[in-house]
């Protein structure tokens, strides 16, 4: 059985430097040295000239970029305001984009591009009764009440075990 290999984001510094290794040496040989697949060089050498403008530090494109952009700026604001379920697909229609199906899976990537929630927001919540702080101010006189008496008893405790003790 395989072990599976858990995926690693990595920063354009590093893809760069992999970049010019693999023109040195080979993608192969680059690859091996510093742990990738050689698939991934190959990758980031189509993307040598968008890592050499972005910021050394970003981990930089990562994911699909969207295929309908327009349709998913237009999407997302409606989404923003109805947060409804089945109407998103009328929307494609009006942009006369023909082989869109919207199914869920392409909705969760969509909402996770747009950082938006996919679960409903809650605002169902319990209302607090009339006379809560009369309540809150009895609770805390009880626990020092409570408390008193037991520090009482430990202080007596104490004392004794310090007379036994000499």
């Amino acid at each position: 059985m395989k072990k599976s290999t858990q995926r690693k984001a990595y920063h354009a510094a590093f893809k760069l430097k992999a970049i010019d290794l693999s023109v040195q040496e080979g993608n192969k040989a680059a690859a091996h040295k510093l742990g990738v697949n050689e698939s991934m060089v190959r990758h980031w050498k189509q993307q040598h000239e968008e890592l050499i403008q972005c910021q050394r530090t970003t981990k930089a494109f990562r994911g699909h970029k969207s295929r309908w952009p327009e349709l998913e700026n237009v999407l997302e604001d409606w989404v923003i305001i109805q947060r409804a379920d089945g109407q998103a697909k009328t929307i494609p229609s009006e942009m006369d984009i023909e082989d869109f199906k919207g199914g869920p899976s392409w909705c969760c990537r969509f909402m996770r591009r747009k950082y938006m929630s996919i679960t409903a927001r809650m605002t169902v919540c319990q209302q607090l009764p009339s006379d809560y702080e009369e309540k809150v101010s009895n609770f805390h006189k009880f626990i020092e009440k409570k408390t008193s008496i037991v520090w009482k008893q430990l202080r007596y405790v104490n004392k004794h075990l310090q007379n036994l003790s000499v």
